[in-house]
């Protein structure tokens, strides 16, 4: 059965125009990817999960904001290598500066034996949708098209 992950795609609206927030991966392999690389805040839930309860958890782990409010679902994505994701939007202003992550720990360098933490997600930001459509990962930009849609729409205020 293929692996599920959960997020919550917060967004705020700027002088007339929307953002949403995106947060980047930590550790050594993702250091210097920019494009593309960028991600909403979401992780793995177990069968019998409720996802959203599993997209707030996820959310305040890995960016140590309270995930309360109301929420604006999205419809799931099949990601290239299979995982779906399960993502809800959610209108609400942070300062990314304020961004608390939990860690994780790998042998780095490879085969140097030493374990090293790092910070699951290293930083967050605000983004014009636009502009996070070339900087989230492939396999998400159909929730910032779906957003964008149901924004112009007027559903989501």
């Amino acid at each position: 059965m293929a692996k599920k992950s959960a997020g919550l795609l917060l967004f705020r609206e700027r002088s007339g125009h929307f953002e949403v927030l995106l947060v980047h991966p930590g550790g050594p392999f993702w250091a210097k990817k920019d494009e593309g690389a960028w991600s909403i805040p979401k992780g793995e839930f177990e069968d019998g999960e409720d996802p959203l309860t599993a997209a707030r958890r996820e959310f305040e782990e890995e960016t140590g904001f309270m995930a309360a409010g109301d929420v604006i679902p999205l419809e799931p994505l099949r990601q290239p290598g299979g995982k779906v994701v399960y993502a809800w939007a959610m209108r609400r202003n942070l300062d990314p500066a304020g961004l608390k992550s939990n860690t994780f720990s790998m042998e780095w360098p490879p085969r140097s034996g030493k374990q090293q933490e790092f910070p699951e997600i290293d930083r967050a930001a605000w983004f014009p949708i636009e502009i996070a459509a070339g900087k989230i990962v492939k396999g998400q930009a159909g929730f910032l098209a779906e957003l964008e849609a149901k924004l112009g729409s007027g559903r989501a205020t």
